[in-house]
């Protein structure tokens, strides 16, 4: 406590010591100008300026000053009467040494600390000035040994810390703080008698910013192993009288501090050592009991928590009550959150009891713990009304996730019941409600690995659960087949545990399942189950499936041949994408890779029937296949160089002139089939290495720009391949192909003959007679540029391209191919952010207003903001600059709105088209900040204006824009509220007769 206040009549001396280091200075540094430093003390003290502090203080750390100048400056006031003057001279002097505080010398620093520490039984109204004084030494490196012990002694004696205003007790805080940070062991020399003076210091403390800093002290001053002493129980009651905390951040709260961070500082004290145990246990308990849902979540979140740091004795006594408490939450409560939380701290329950090591002659806690928990819950897995069986599933699981043990303890005893149950329900609801429980069990074995396979609980229950599963997968219930499944996975992820009899059932069962594709969730389910269990087992699927998938596929193609019905082409389009879900191990790949590419010849040969729907879904199993060889390289290389050269082999068969057009091989020239054959080519090109992607060019790009065959299996061709050299429209089409492989290339494998490549693309692009082979060149050619480094090279290939955009938007038949060079070519450099987008997109803006091209160019905004499959992907080692939209956004959005605004009635709707498709690719985080104040008038005329646009477009979205309006109808701001009027007026009168 302080002494009593000084009367305001009598002086308050200075420290004589103070006094003769004042005077030394004096003498030293008689010379020194000092008048201007007396005028800035006087308009500071006297003439209750702020602006002095600081430019004394600038003034000392410049050198035109030292620290015992100002002290003698101050002297006068120091010493005065008056208290208000006293602790405006020391409040002066403390926010000079804030500043200054590196500067000074460990003398100067002994005598300003005598001087602050006697002055903090000074009058009340200094203690503020004193502590930011103390603060500052307290930041001195040269701060001598034993003066931080000194400084805190007489703080705990001197100052009532709760009596003072919130930025003082904050500031004694501060002090703590950082002599805790630099003096750790002068503190620790003071023992027990530190924790006790700082519980003095924080006893009472409201104020969450005061806190959040308090409650930081107490946990270091617990995990760096401070001196509690007696004072554990003082300690934690000190803290834990916040508990749960309750607080609401006011309304703009300048300081941010939520409800949630006050939560996790004092779960940190709280969690933070064992010897709070006996004194928490019995509060979490209370809390998680009481009524008040945020007290149950974070009582429950703290066991959790302390769980981490507690052992077996911590726990022993509470035990019972602890499980009590969980227990009723999870069968009684209404939250999801609470039942969350309390699995949750089971869990750390369990754990906690497994990690610590058992004495010869102690009790394992674990095994009686464990017991309890069977005999509170087993009884309810066999009510036949199955009530509770889910919360009783979900505690056993608790605890069985928590460690080896635990979960061979909790397992042999639930699977027996399980199986049991299973067999005495015969409904499939219930069944399936079983299984499930099973399937959680059997995904908690997974979490553990036994050294001694012959040890694992499963091994005893293995022929049960296969027939079970079995079961389940004949049911006709497709919920329980799901189940079935999904369980038939887990079991065959346990090594060692299946044996190939159970693994041929296994298979077939699969294999029936594969082609109920009328029920597409067991079809889906067991597809990706064969994929899952054909990487762990490929010898089996290779023995047991795979002959199977490929007679159903030469059945399949005999029924193509002859024009079966439906049924039959569904069987077949199932077996081709079991044939793809199955191919994820290497081995199995070499077998059915062939099988599908063997079936793509058989149409080119005109052995089938065959129409654009087959040849795409074997291309969609292909890609399909491709995908899951990216995972394994010798897979990936496997796939590229057997199937790239079949499917370029079998389009250029096809684009070859005959004598009688076939419509078979025309299939294989049809837009949607090329565009599957681009995805497998470019899926499988894009997960190359860049050395084995250099082999792969120099075969691919010479057979489009030399007509070099010799690398395709079946090149006996009729006549050359030539698409760039006058070739028919067939060969000129399988551009495409080639803008699949090398737009997916890696960025550092080089292209032979690029400069020819790239010139041949840029012709092709503006031919008008295909339409189709242009924009496939046009997007070849973006893809190329967008890869390609800066330098010469690429300034040569975008003037060309500019030159040929500007030739070919004149007047002429090749106006709409100019256009969609002109966009993929900007699309190209936008996302790269390459200087030449701005003038291009300038371009494209122009266009809004042109009559033939306008619409189209709107349009274009699409596809400037949208992300590419087949090109100009990331997949595809495309440069793709991660806010390419959001700088778009800001660089031509000003541009958009003030074309609309000086643009005729009739282009308006070009520009408003173009800016919705800007705005709706950005995120909406992005746009918010970004819109102006005035936004919602802005944004209201844009509605009213879009009315304009033709009735039939704008019909659908009637009702949903209709709805929309109807909240700014009740805006604060009038004239929001006029626009909004006026805009729904005119959608509710479109479509009306007369409008």
């Amino acid at each position: 406590m302080r002494g009593e206040p000084v009367s305001c009549h009598r002086p308050y001396p200075l420290p004589r010591s103070l006094v003769r280091v004042m005077a030394a200075a004096a003498a030293v540094e008689a010379a020194a100008p000092m008048g201007a430093l007396w005028g800035l003390v006087h308009d500071f003290v006297v003439g209750q300026q702020e602006g002095p502090a600081d430019q004394v203080a600038a003034d000392v750390k410049s050198g035109n000053y030292t620290v015992l100048q100002v002290v003698e400056a101050l002297g006068s006031s120091l010493e005065n009467p008056e208290p208000r003057t006293r602790a405006r001279g020391i409040q002066l002097l403390s926010q000079v040494l804030l500043h200054c505080h590196t500067l000074l010398l460990e003398k100067e620093v002994v005598h300003l600390i005598l001087f602050y520490e006697n002055r903090l039984k000074d009058h009340h109204l200094v203690i503020p000035s004193v502590l930011q004084g103390l603060k500052a030494l307290s930041l001195c490196v040269a701060l001598p040994p034993g003066l931080a012990v000194s400084v805190l002694k007489a703080i705990f004696q001197e100052v009532h810390v709760q009596s003072l205003p919130q930025v003082d007790r904050h500031t004694v805080y501060n002090i703590i703080t950082n002599f805790m940070r630099t003096r750790e062991e002068e503190l620790k020399s003071l023992g027990a008698d530190f924790t006790f003076g700082f519980i003095q210091v924080m006893d009472g403390e409201k104020d969450p910013r005061n806190l959040l800093v308090a409650f930081r002290i107490v946990h270091d001053l617990i995990s760096r192993d401070y001196s509690l002493g007696p004072f554990v129980e003082e300690l934690f009651e000190v803290t834990s009288c916040y508990f749960p905390i309750d607080f609401t951040p006011p309304p703009n709260d300048p300081h941010g501090i939520q409800r949630e961070d006050l939560i996790l500082s004092l779960r940190a004290v709280l969690a933070s050592t064992p010897r709070f145990a006996e004194f928490l246990l019995p509060l979490l308990i209370e809390k998680v009991d009481s009524e008040v849902l945020s007290a149950k979540l974070d009582s429950l979140q703290t066991l959790n928590a302390c769980c981490a740091v507690y052992g077996q004795k911590e726990l022993k006594d509470f035990l019972p009550s602890l499980w009590a408490s969980i227990r009723r939450e999870v069968f009684q409560t209404a939250s999801e959150r609470v039942e969350a939380e309390g699995l949750a701290a089971l869990h750390s329950l369990t754990a906690c009891l497994s990690r610590s090591v058992l004495r010869a002659d102690a009790e394992d806690l674990l095994d009686s713990f464990l017991s309890n928990i069977l005999q509170d819950c087993r009884h309810h897995l066999c009510e036949p009304d199955m009530k509770l069986v889910w919360p009783s599933a979900k505690l056993l699981q608790a605890a069985a996730g928590a460690s080896a043990r635990a979960c061979d303890s909790v397992t042999s005893n639930v699977l027996p019941l399980l199986l049991e149950q299973f067999h005495k329900h015969s409904q499939s609801s219930q069944r399936r409600t079983i299984l499930e429980m099973l399937l959680g069990f059997l995904k908690l074995q997974q979490k553990w690995s036994y050294e001694d396979k012959d040890q694992r609980p499963l091994n005893g229950f293995k022929d049960q659960l296969c027939s079970l599963v079995f079961m389940a997968l004949t049911d006709p219930s497709t919920q329980l087949q799901l189940v079935g499944i999904r369980t038939l996975t887990v079991l065959g992820a346990q090594p060692d545990l299946l044996s190939s009899e159970d693994l041929e059932l296994a298979v077939g069962h699969l294999y029936r399942l594969s082609f109920l594709k009328e029920d597409s969730q067991s079809w889906v389910a067991a597809l990706e189950a064969s994929g899952t269990l054909a990487a762990l087992y490929p010898v089996a699927f290779s023995s047991h499936l795979v002959p199977k998938l490929a007679e159903e596929l030469r059945v399949g193609e005999s029924n193509l041949t002859n024009g079966d019905e439906p049924t039959q082409c569904s069987r077949h389009l199932c077996c081709l994408q079991a044939l793809s879900a199955v191919s994820t191990h290497p081995s199995i790949v070499k077998e059915t890779l062939p099988l599908l590419l063997q079936h793509l010849w058989q149409v080119n040969r005109g052995n089938m029937v065959a129409q654009s729907s087959d040849v795409i879904a074997v291309c969609q199993s292909l890609r399909q296949m491709a995908e899951k060889c990216q995972q394994d390289p010798e897979s990936c290389w496997y796939f590229h160089q057997t199937a790239i050269p079949c499917l370029l082999a079998l389009a250029v068969q096809a684009s070859m002139p005959e004598k009688e057009p076939s419509v078979l091989r025309k299939v294989l020239l049809e837009d949607e089939v090329l565009a599957a054959m681009v995805s497998v080519i470019g899926t499988a090109t894009t997960h190359l290495s860049p050395e084995l992607a250099a082999q792969s060019v120099t075969h691919i790009v010479p057979l489009f720009l030399d007509g070099n065959v010799s690398f395709l299996p079946e090149n006996s061709f009729l006549s050359r391949f030539q698409p760039f050299q006058d070739g028919s429209s067939g060969q000129r089409r399988l551009i495409a192909l080639l803008m699949a492989f090398v737009c997916s290339l890696p960025r550092n494998v080089e292209i032979p003959q690029l400069n020819q490549l790239m010139r041949e693309l840029l012709e092709l692009s503006c031919c008008h007679s295909c339409p189709f082979s242009s924009t496939a060149a046009a997007k070849c050619f973006a893809g190329l540029l967008n890869k390609h480094p800066a330098g010469q090279q690429l300034d040569e290939f975008l003037q060309l391209a500019v030159d040929k955009v500007e030739a070919g938007l004149g007047s002429g038949p090749c106006r709409s191919q100019a256009f969609t060079l002109l966009l993929w070519v900007t699309k190209a450099l936008v996302l790269r952010y390459h200087p030449l987008s701005s003038c291009l997109t300038a371009r494209l803006m122009g266009l809004l207003s042109d009559p033939e091209l306008g619409p189209a160019a709107a349009d274009g905004f699409s596809l400037l903001m949208s992300d590419c499959t087949d090109v100009l992907t990331r997949a595809g080692h495309a440069e793709v600059r991660i806010m390419f939209r959001q700088r778009f956004f800001t660089d031509n959005v000003p541009a958009l709105v003030q074309g609309f605004h000086a643009a005729p009635q009739d282009v308006k709707p070009n520009y408003l088209k173009g800016l919705s498709h800007v705005l709706n690719r950005l995120p909406k985080p992005v746009l918010l900040p970004e819109l102006p104040t005035a936004v919602r008038i802005a944004a209201l005329q844009c509605m009213h204006a879009l009315t304009r646009l033709p009735t039939p477009v704008l019909l659908p979205y009637k009702p949903q824009v209709i709805r929309a309006l109807a909240k700014p109808l009740d805006d604060k701001k009038r004239l929001v509220r006029k626009e909004a009027v006026s805009a729904r007026g005119e959608w509710f009168l479109l479509g009306s007769p007369g409008s």
